[in-house]
């Protein structure tokens, strides 16, 4: 493919044709008015095409205010879903060119009332400076000893304000009870109070005591988000230590910065998506995961956070689901899938829910709450959803599986 395709959804005072052509124009080879140089033999070769446009429904009223109204307007807006082609030599393998390409100005266009970028079809080439996952699901699989079920995981709580002792208490409870996964959170990067290189190593320490005892080690997710120079740094710390992974808010590095680290990381890259409703809670503007996660994928995310079903936040369980199949679903190859990470009001009931509408064992599971504020203390919490997957799979009812295994029982009692 020589192309890269873009699929739109607009919403338009002009014609879904007229819309699209100017998304062409502007995004390619054109302006607002004819230009000398732009001939018929440069457009030939770089002006982009509209592949298809797909009519959908009417709107009295538009999305997004600052729109214009041609003369003669019955002052209707037709919303469709448009696909453009942009010639694969106008970009060249760049995520950051795709983006604008893809989603510059034309989301500045008066001519919109609306526009969403939906998906991206992006040529192997890609493949020539991207990575994609180092190791995915299943090379996470293979470092956390986990398989017929999801990989089960907490986050440290509280979020923030831990001394670095009081962590290690935290983290000794988590890995001695044999957890999979352990990650920060967004907000807890390298705090003055308590500096991510001391926070490594009192986890590592810990974590490598219990692997002595248990003969499973732990991963943990330490949040290494910051400037490059300093956020490498923090990756080195992390394998110094014998950390296997590290986090990052991929929208506060962004893509490049995701492709660079992916480059130098000899580890699993947790990748978390806070700020993504800035670019999608509002359904006519921004971007869908369908794109985003592409591109996460691409520069190496080895996991994504998809949210929870019955989440905590404003998207819906269809979204979450999509958001998972999306992940799961190849561009170029088995390895470019990404093991997606549910999070969000999770606890040990929730899994006969999940496993019946999402219908796969290839998940991060992460719990905060539903293991830390488990009567029986973290361990147990643990323990509990591991027991919750246990029925899902199997086709035992939650309750039934329960009899026999209190820290569900206790779970059930208490978040149930």
């Amino acid at each position: 493919m020589s192309e890269m395709i873009a699929s739109y959804w607009i919403e338009t005072a002009y014609s879904l044709e007229q819309a699209a052509d100017i998304i062409v124009s502007e995004q390619s080879t054109g302006t607002f008015t004819p230009l000398p140089n732009e001939t018929e033999s440069l457009k030939r070769r770089h002006r982009a095409r509209i592949a298809s446009i797909e009519p959908l429904e009417t709107a009295a009223l538009p999305a997004l205010p600052g729109a214009k109204v041609p003369p003669g307007s019955k002052g209707e807006y037709v919303r469709g879903i448009v696909k453009i082609a942009f010639p694969y030599d106008n970009i060249g393998p760049s995520i950051p060119n795709v983006l604008a390409t893809a989603a510059g100005n034309l989301f500045e266009l008066e001519e919109l009332s609306g526009i969403r970028l939906l998906d991206l079809e992006l040529p192997p080439s890609f493949l020539e400076r991207y990575e994609g996952p180092r190791f995915g699901i299943a090379g996470t699989r293979q470092l956390t000893g986990v398989y017929g079920r999801p990989i089960i995981g907490t986050i440290i709580k509280p979020n923030i304000g831990l001394s670095v002792e009081e962590l290690r208490g935290i983290v000794r409870e988590l890995a001695s009870s044999g957890i999979d996964f352990i990650k920060d959170d967004e907000v807890h990067g390298n705090p003055p109070y308590a500096p991510l290189a001391e926070r490594v190593k009192a986890a590592m320490e810990e974590i490598e005591r219990a692997a002595d005892r248990t003969g499973k080690k732990t991963m943990y997710a330490f949040n290494i988000t910051d400037d490059i120079e300093p956020m490498l740094r923090h990756l080195d710390t992390v394998v110094k230590h014998g950390g296997n992974c590290v986090m990052v808010s991929i929208n506060s590095i962004g893509f490049a910065g995701l492709a660079h680290l992916r480059k130098q990381a000899p580890v699993c890259i947790h990748g978390h998506r806070n700020q993504w409703g800035m670019m999608s809670r509002y359904p006519y503007l921004g971007m869908s995961f369908s794109a985003y996660q592409k591109l996460c994928r691409l520069c190496g995310a080895d996991h994504l956070h998809v949210n929870g079903l019955n989440n905590k936040f404003y998207e819906s369980d269809a979204s979450v689901i999509g958001g998972v199949r999306d992940c799961l679903t190849p561009m170029f190859a088995e390895r470019d899938t990404a093991l997606p990470v549910l999070s969000s009001k999770q606890w040990a009931g929730a899994a006969p829910r999940t496993y019946a509408r999402l219908q796969t064992v290839d998940l991060l599971n992460i719990a905060g709450g539903g293991i830390h504020g488990h009567p029986g203390g973290p361990g147990a919490g643990y323990r509990s959803l591991v027991q919750g997957w246990e029925a899902a799979v199997a086709g035992i009812p939650l309750e039934t599986h329960a009899e026999a295994h209190w820290e569900l029982k206790q779970a059930i009692e208490t978040f149930g």
